[in-house]
């Protein structure tokens, strides 16, 4: 009998058909690069969990930004570490925050790179937790509060985007009423619509130093065996006004980001964390993997998965990589 089969090499045939006809592909303008901004002077810490990601004092900011802006990156996520800490969190929603500072220092000199203030708690308290705490329970409504005093002082200091980040219920809804009411109708929200509570936060806890002081973060972020909840979270972060959703972990839930694409119209951000981006630093330093193929096909990976931006540490070497082929 004559064979009868398709033949799919013609398309793989050679570099330049490969390109051709390539389905997904990586640009600078995909990725959001996180910072971690630290109260104090003289510091630029390298995270020993994250190697290249470094906690960054206001008087090394400037040079930061010039790296960042160098490679192409169109915005950053700000994170801030302060000096004091308390039970409410203050300094998440003082005028003169770190990352209320940092947000007008980097509008006033690098206007053109979009910052997204990260709007939680947990950096801020002395318990670690990501809202008011009760004894060692985690209060939601008494939370939201707070959360919109901070995404307001965010607001006002210059952030283009609120990315809350701390999964109370309702967080969004009581977010856009506090913005519009104070007068940012065109401030979007960047919601972490569907965070799961993972052990893949290790080193971002050793970068933040915000790791809780007591119990978890399981009974306000999403248990990892579960799908069909992502959905409720989604729609009901949607319905009370999110114009992003992020998914957070990343390469554990490529099937929940396409869940999310399919079935809603928003953009879709995808948070490639700090335990996926150690993993892959720790084997490339091992000699067990080629570092930029592995970083390069986890970012396509999470564009096919059907993200629209990915926050990534990975960042700029991905696009030194990237314009060197």
């Amino acid at each position: 009998m004559e064979l009868q089969f398709s033949r799919h090499r013609r398309l793989r045939s050679s570099a330049s058909m490969r390109a051709l006809v390539r389905e997904n592909h990586l640009r600078a303008e995909d990725f959001i690069y996180p910072l971690f901004i630290y109260e104090g002077e003289n510091i630029r810490k390298e995270v020993s969990s994250m190697p290249g990601v470094f906690q960054v004092s206001m008087d090394h900011l400037h040079a930061e930004m010039e790296d960042i802006a160098a490679h192409g990156i169109k915005a950053v996520l700000l994170f801030g570490i302060p000096a004091t800490k308390d039970e409410c969190g203050g300094q998440a929603y003082h005028d003169h925050g770190i990352v209320q500072e940092a947000i007008r220092y980097i509008k006033k000199h690098f206007p053109e790179i979009l910052v997204v203030a990260d709007t939680c708690l947990c950096e801020y308290t002395s318990h670690g937790h990501c809202g008011v705490v009760e004894g060692e329970k985690v209060l939601n409504d008494e939370s939201l509060e707070l959360l919109v005093k901070t995404a307001i002082s965010q607001a006002q200091a210059g952030a283009d985007i609120i990315a809350p980040s701390n999964m109370m219920d309702g967080f969004v809804a009581a977010i856009r009423e506090g913005l519009d009411e104070a007068g940012f109708t065109e401030i979007p929200i960047m919601s972490y619509a569907v965070k799961y509570a993972s052990a893949f936060y290790g080193p971002f806890r050793e970068a933040a130093e915000g790791a809780p002081q007591f119990g978890d973060r399981k009974t306000y972020q999403m248990d990892p065996a579960n799908r069909i909840e992502a959905f409720r979270e989604a729609e009901s972060d949607v319905a009370e006004g999110a114009d992003f959703l992020i998914v957070k972990p990343g390469m554990p839930y490529l099937d929940i980001v396409r869940d999310v694409k399919n079935n809603f119209s928003l953009p879709v951000v995808i948070y490639n964390v700090s335990g996926e981006y150690s993993m892959v630093k720790a084997a490339a330093q091992n000699g067990w993997i080629d570092e930029k193929s592995t970083v390069l096909e986890m970012l396509v990976g999470m564009k096919r998965a059907g993200a629209d931006l990915i926050i990534t540490y990975h960042a700029k070497d991905a696009i030194r990589w990237l314009k060197e082929q």
